[in-house]
């Protein structure tokens, strides 16, 4: 052992020699004081940072010195008992400290994570502890989301698997990986959006296939998170709600959708002024508004729209001719397909035909 380990660990081998002498002496084991002083001393030199090899080499070279010194014909079964019991007691106080001192760990990051998306802290003393965490909150930063059928968990094997691939791609700078309500959640600064695309990647490819992802817009400052945070969550309630497709959402791609629920008897209005007459329609109106919202998700085109329903592009075709002859507006005017859209998409907000408006 080098000058400087000696010199690193003496103090936590006080008393050490005298206990093997005396229990080679006296053929005893150790007493239960004397294990207590080993383990107290373990806890200490945990918390000192000291790390375990180096100290059971300590320990090890300090036994070579009393086997050295002690009488001849001492039972070496004896003394090695001893040194295992000592190296023993000592290593559980070091594990227990660094089990404590990992807890306490998780609890402050369990904490920190907490405030940070729910923006329950002084938001000054929150940016002072995330740079301990690696976030500097003074920049933007944007939060993206992941929700399976299966709960995620700290430590179950997709947050591990998608934990090492970010670090395998982008190392450890200004990223926070977390769980929060049985979701998988990123935080990542707002000028990199290629770490929340990673992201979104490998947690559907490493968890299963109804995993739906959401991304928050980038937002400055130490309430940035919690904004985008908030948006994130807003799209998959909003995809659970209308049965948006995934598997990756994009907030700034459904800002269209919040804007239109604020006033809801202004949109009730609409889709009952607008989409009202298909009621009347034979099978009622949900065929033709599941053609509508095909049509529509299929960018306008007949062919695709087709597809998406598994009828025959003649089908679909009739379909809209019937939309128009009933609702007076036709599906292809440029004009009149928005008026169209918005009322559809106020009926999925609204859940109608399903609910009365």
């Amino acid at each position: 052992m080098t000058v400087t380990g000696r010199r690193a660990t003496e103090e936590y081998l006080d008393g050490y020699a005298a206990i093997l002498t005396g229990v080679c002496a006296t053929g005893r084991r150790l007493s239960r004081e004397e294990l207590e002083g080993l383990r107290g001393r373990g806890e200490r030199a945990a918390d000192a940072g000291l790390g375990l090899r180096l100290l059971v080499r300590a320990h090890l070279a300090a036994a070579r010195e009393v086997r050295a010194g002690l009488p001849r014909g001492t039972d070496p079964d004896l003394f090695l008992g001893a040194v295992e019991q000592a190296v023993d007691a000592f290593a559980e106080g070091h594990e227990r400290a660094q089990k404590l001192a990992v807890r306490q760990e998780e609890a402050a990051r369990r904490e920190f994570v907490d405030d940070l998306l729910y923006g329950r802290s002084d938001l000054g003393r929150l940016a002072e502890r995330a740079e301990r965490f690696g976030l500097l909150l003074s920049h933007s930063h944007a939060v993206a989301v992941a929700q399976g059928a299966e709960p995620f968990g700290d430590g179950y094997a997709v947050s591990r698997s998608v934990e090492s691939s970010l670090i395998a791609r982008f190392g450890t700078r200004r990223i926070l990986l977390t769980t929060k309500d049985g979701r998988l959640i990123c935080v990542a600064p707002g000028d990199e959006p290629e770490v929340l695309a990673h992201f979104a990647k490998h947690t559907y490819a490493a968890a299963v296939d109804d995993t739906l992802i959401a991304v928050g817009r980038a937002h400055p400052g130490a309430g940035g998170v919690v904004h985008s945070y908030e948006e994130a969550l807003g799209a998959l309630d909003l995809a659970e709600r209308i049965g948006l497709d995934g598997p990756v959402l994009y907030a700034a791609d459904l800002l269209v959708y919040p804007v239109l629920a604020r006033d809801r008897q202004a949109m009730a209005d609409l889709v009952g002024t607008v989409l009202g007459p298909l009621a009347g329609a034979r099978g009622g109106a949900q065929p033709l508004l599941d053609t509508l919202h095909a049509y529509f998700d299929a960018g306008c085109v007949t062919t695709e729209a087709a597809r998406r329903l598994s009828l025959s592009v003649r089908a679909v075709t009739y379909r809209l001719d019937r939309i128009h002859r009933l609702t007076g507006s036709d599906p292809g005017d440029p004009t009149q397909r928005y008026t169209l859209q918005t009322a559809a998409i106020g009926a999925r907000l609204l859940g109608w035909p399903e609910n009365d408006l």
